[in-house]
């Protein structure tokens, strides 16, 4: 049952991604972003986690689960270093992920050939 929890929630997401594509002016990048500030949000409210465990995957997976991680990684890094920790606690969080990121970048382009944005 938890993978059709995953599935339901995981293409709940998406659809509404698609719909604000398709019928707002809204571009792509607005709408990570604002999958990336649910996910703060959804956490900061304590929701996330609720969510989190009915559908798993479903919701870490997309960008409401980076979202998460930062809010999560800053919210111990405050509790942990003061003030500074608004600073230095959700690149921490995210580090591994963002590390990831960048080492598969580096091996897509040295793999395959690049093309520069025609305008």
């Amino acid at each position: 049952m938890s993978f059709l929890y995953a599935f339901f929630v995981g293409g709940l997401l998406c659809l509404i991604a698609q719909l604000l594509i398709d019928y707002t002016s809204l571009t792509p990048a607005r709408i990570l972003c604002s999958y990336v500030v649910a996910g703060v949000v959804l956490e900061a409210l304590g929701l996330y986690g609720w969510i989190f465990d009915l559908a798993g995957a479903g919701i870490s997976v997309p960008l409401t689960g980076f979202g998460s991680l930062l809010a999560t990684g800053v919210r111990e890094a405050v509790d942990e270093k003061g003030l500074l920790g608004v600073f230095t606690g959700g690149i921490a969080a995210c580090s591994a992920g963002i590390s990831g990121a960048l080492v598969l970048s580096l091996l897509a382009a040295l793999i395959f050939r690049p093309k520069p944005k025609e305008l």
